[in-house]
């Protein structure tokens, strides 16, 4: 068994897998899948390891940054930096209050059900998707990936909570963000790739969306000349805001309890889907 990928490298976890002898692997990360993914090992070697992660430990964290997210945009953080930026005084202008909005949550894992649970708390209407749209006591409805254009016409922010697979890659894509009310608020805390970037950079310029708070990007580092860094209505965290100061705690807890598991010869948690990767 082995407690994180070398050197995050997926050319390292491959070499280790061939060398015969691994039988379970858990990652650090959350969104460790993909890692398994670009290390591209064959069907007999995903038969033979167990690839867990720590999918669940930052739900936490990555729900306060999307109520951040969805907050500045109601508060309209992008106009008020540019007040003070500027030393300005403005008139009186309106902010809204997200008792008042409504939320579509894209995906109702770990992330997105805590998402959906503050957000409900604060009297937020949240509709929520899913592959298999179960429902979730956070959200109004939950819904499959065909109403997502319906739902984003009525939704005044958008959270991205979904795992880099071939079925998400550019979800979020230009017919999607024309279906989308002028002004949304977009958080993604899920996987860069879920977004079409160029379109995203073209709904930001035109207004239709009114802000955007990203955690993540289609590539990391974020390219040094993408638009993203530059439109003053983006706000970027290179992939950070899952650290807090009890992240590595809840990392080991989850390791040991599979670790239990794994001694135990019971199934363990946050298996790896050798089809989609999550």
């Amino acid at each position: 068994m082995l407690f994180g990928i070398p050197d995050q490298s997926p050319t390292l976890l491959a070499r280790t897998v061939r060398a015969g002898r691994l039988r379970w692997l858990h990652t650090m990360a959350a969104g460790g899948g993909g890692q398994v993914r670009a290390a591209g090992l064959s069907p007999d070697e995903m038969r033979r390891v167990v690839f867990t992660t720590s999918a669940g430990v930052h739900a936490g964290p990555l729900a306060e940054f999307a109520v951040f997210g969805l907050l500045a945009g109601a508060k309209r953080l992008p106009h008020l930096l540019e007040l003070n930026a500027g030393h300005r005084w403005s008139s009186h202008f309106r902010m809204a209050q997200l008792r008042d909005q409504t939320v579509v949550v894209l995906g109702l894992g770990g992330i997105g059900t805590e998402t959906a649970r503050l957000l409900s708390a604060l009297g937020t209407r949240v509709l929520g998707v899913r592959r298999r749209p179960e429902p979730c006591e956070y959200a109004e409805s939950v819904h499959g990936i065909d109403a997502l254009p319906g739902l984003l016409a009525q939704a005044d922010g958008v959270v991205v909570t979904l795992p880099g697979t071939a079925y998400t890659d550019k979800l979020l894509d230009r017919a999607m963000f024309t279906a989308m009310k002028p002004g949304t608020v977009l958080v993604n805390v899920g996987r860069g790739t879920v977004v079409d970037e160029d379109a995203l950079v073209d709904a930001l310029r035109s207004g239709q969306v009114g802000s955007a708070y990203l955690d993540v990007t289609a590539v990391e580092p974020l390219p040094p000349d993408s638009p993203l860094w530059t439109l003053p209505q983006v706000v970027v965290s290179p992939h950070t805001a899952a650290i807090d100061p009890g992240n590595r705690v809840r990392v080991a807890h989850l390791f040991a309890d599979n670790l239990r598991r794994f001694v135990g010869g019971e199934p363990l948690r946050n298996v790896v889907d050798p089809v989609h990767f999550y």
